[in-house]
């Protein structure tokens, strides 16, 4: 226990910066600033982080601001100079560079692409929206994961802490995928009020880090949809399969939360080419 105390104190430090950076994305990020948020000396915090995440301090805040940026883009209807300054940029042309550098396309590109496109429900027939749902048999899987609550458009905040986790204590061996958990129906529930987890699906015997809550999903039956494209579009994927797919299929949903098992990672791949699988447990 004296060996992990350390290490585990220096990871709150870490996560704690990280929300300072993600609640205040227009602020002061210097490090010396992140160094006295992390209440370590500015001689060496740099260093810690690198060491402990992978990255940079600069390539941290940068990637934050810009994820902050596209959450913004697609969610309000701002002008493209407001969120740069919201992100910490008074000039928004120098903003536009990052943010094409980081996602391979313009602010008002990503916004147009990203949104859901064409009804709120896809018809069968005479729609640009074609989705395919598949009857498979998920196993039982273990996990462990952090919560999140608000918008479900800001989960990535948790997936960031929980990578930051992994990253740290050389976790990744023991991860067999990355799981989000859906509890509540957006259209029912306040934005304030939705509840999520961000998750690693865990191999067999791993442990449950600090920190991190154990969850498991019971397997069986689940309505699974692959959908290729931004997680703005995730919305119209859900819809189909409630609004069309289920009524016509004769199933009815389980006692149990919507999850989405995601297959590549948005800083790997275009947002056009982001493969997520809609599952939905069967009774």
């Amino acid at each position: 226990m004296n060996q992990v105390a350390p290490h585990g104190a220096y990871e709150k430090r870490i996560l704690r910066v990280l929300d300072y950076i993600h609640d205040n994305p227009a602020g002061d990020l210097s490090l010396d600033k992140l160094a006295d948020v992390a209440a370590m000396s500015r001689f060496h915090w740099h260093r810690v982080f690198h060491a402990m995440t992978g990255e940079t301090c600069h390539e941290a805040v940068l990637r934050l601001r810009m994820y902050r940026a596209a959450c913004w883009l697609i969610q309000k209807d701002w002008p493209v100079a407001k969120i740069a300054v919201e992100v910490g940029y008074q000039n928004s042309q120098s903003f536009s560079r990052v943010f094409r550098k980081t996602f391979g396309s313009t602010p008002l590109q990503f916004r147009k692409r990203g949104l859901p496109v064409g009804r709120p429900r896809p018809e069968l027939k005479g729609s640009e929206i074609v989705h395919i749902v598949e009857i498979d048999k998920s196993e039982d899987m273990r996990l462990a994961g952090l919560e999140h609550r608000g918008p479900y458009m800001e989960i990535g905040h948790a997936f960031e802490k929980i990578g930051a986790i992994a990253e740290s204590r050389g976790f990744w061996p023991n991860v067999r995928g990355v799981l989000g958990v859906y509890h509540d129906d957006p259209g029912a529930v306040a934005e304030k009020d939705l509840r999520a987890h961000a998750a690693f699906i865990l191999t067999p015997g791993a442990d449950v880090p600090d920190g991190m809550e154990e969850m498991f999903i019971q397997g069986g039956e689940i309505a699974r949809l692959r959908f290729k494209g931004p997680y703005a579009g995730l919305e119209g994927a859900y819809k189909y399969v409630f609004g069309e797919w289920l009524p016509q299929s004769g199933r009815e949903p389980a006692d149990q939360a919507c999850y989405e098992i995601y297959l590549n990672s948005p800083m790997e791949v275009a947002p056009e080419d982001l493969l997520t699988d809609i599952c939905v447990p069967l009774k």
